[in-house]
Formats: C-alpha cells, structure tokens, sequence
C-alpha cells in the first residue's frame, strides 16, 4: 500500500480543518443544516464533524483508505443538501440586503457548490486505490 496522493492529501486537510471547526465552532454551521432537520442541528454539526475527521484520518492510512475513501464519498453527499441550503440563504440575503459584499459572498456559495463534484471523484479514486 502506498502513501496518498497529492489530490487524496487535499481532502484529508480540507476534511480535517473541517471538521475540528464542526466541533469547536458548531454555531457557524447549524443555520445551513437543511429545515426538515433543524431540530437536531447541533447533533449533526458535531457529527458531521467527527464524520469528517475519521475521514481525513482514515483517507491518510493506506489500510483504511478504501473504506474511508467511500465514506468520504457518502459524507460528501450527504452534506451537499447543507450547501445548498447555504446558497439559498445566501441568496435570500443578498436580495434583501441589495449590497456588494452579500452579493459576493452568495456568488461564493455558487461556486462552491460544484467543487463538490471533484472532491467526490477524489473520494472515489482514494477507495479504488491500493
């Protein structure tokens, strides 16, 4: 087994930075958990969180890195709805506000909403490797 790759590397930070703020800062994520599941925000934050953390971790061991490759690719998916709903209350509020910061900040939620799609092909490849 080998050691990760460059992209592989990537996710696992971007996993981990993720993940630690999840846990220490769960209010920065809790408006964007989509409102049918509102009322265990906190809960999921913080798993979520520690989801994302036995990623990273498991994506950088070359014996889990199969298994943590395709629960990366589930995370993935299953936090995408959270991402849009961050777009669409972006978008909302930069309708109201009318200013060129909420305005910005709303085109950033766009653009992030296809990045998705090669942190997910990375995801897919790490669980094909080895």
């Amino acid at each position: 087994m080998s050691r990760p790759d460059l992209p592989t590397l990537g996710l696992a930070g971007i996993f981990l930075a993720s993940g630690v703020i999840h846990l220490v800062r769960p209010q920065v994520f809790e408006p964007i958990v989509p409102a049918p599941l509102r009322q265990h925000d906190r809960t999921l934050v913080k798993a979520s969180g520690v989801a994302e953390i036995a990623c990273a971790t498991g994506l950088l061991v070359p014996a889990t890195r199969p298994v943590a490759g395709w629960a990366s690719a589930a995370l993935l998916a299953g936090v995408f709805p959270a991402n849009v709903q961050m777009s669409i209350d972006h978008g909302r509020r930069a309708q109201r506000k009318r200013t060129p910061q909420a305005a910005g900040v709303f085109a950033g939620t766009l653009a992030r909403l296809p990045l998705q799609w090669p942190l997910l092909r990375v995801a897919l490849r790490a669980a094909r490797r080895d």
